[in-house]
């Protein structure tokens, strides 16, 4: 087996044992856009799979080319000032459960705050990063990560009030 027969093989595996939670971040960073999550992820690992050799930790490589692809996206929008207005169903789910109403309460309030503020709070609860690692990946200060945060999580609090009563939106999302 040549080296780079080695490589492509053990680039396989990766993408085919975690491509799953791969997918569930790009959707997260994505604002629950399946779509633009299935582009992100597919940016990533192809960029990745050209520096495979490279690459010591493969998962954190992908997830920093995930977030900064995501950021660099909304920077473009930012510039062409464009509006996105989230699209409600013609018609209602059959499957009422409290927890499919949580997600999509977190989900529908992750969606109506902007990028920025959506990426500190994945990167901070459902990733569970500390501030300081926040702050690099984003390349802004660690104060701007704690205002941030606060400032998405009163704006969460603000567009749905029942998620204060329920699980935290880490558990929600998983």
């Amino acid at each position: 087996m040549t080296k780079d027969s080695t490589a492509e093989r053990q680039f396989r595996e990766f993408v085919v044992t975690r491509s799953p939670a791969l997918m569930r971040l790009a959707y997260l960073l994505a604002g629950g856009d399946q779509h633009a999550a299935e582009d992100l992820l597919q940016i990533a690992l192809a960029k990745t799979a050209a520096r495979w050799a490279g690459v010591g930790n493969p998962e954190m490589y992908v997830r920093r080319v995930m977030y900064r692809q995501q950021v660099n996206s909304w920077r473009l929008r930012w510039r062409r000032r464009e509006t996105q207005v989230a699209v409600l169903p013609d018609e209602a789910r059959g499957d009422d459960t409290p927890a499919l109403d949580l997600k999509v309460t977190v989900r529908g309030a992750l969606a109506r705050i902007t990028p920025r503020q959506r990426a500190v709070l994945v990167l901070r609860f459902f990733e569970d990063l500390p501030e300081a690692e926040v702050a690099r990946m984003l390349g802004c200060s660690v104060g701007t990560v704690r205002s941030t945060t606060h400032r998405s999580l009163a704006r969460l609090r603000e567009l749905a009030p029942e998620l204060d009563e329920q699980r935290p939106a880490r558990e929600v999302l998983q």
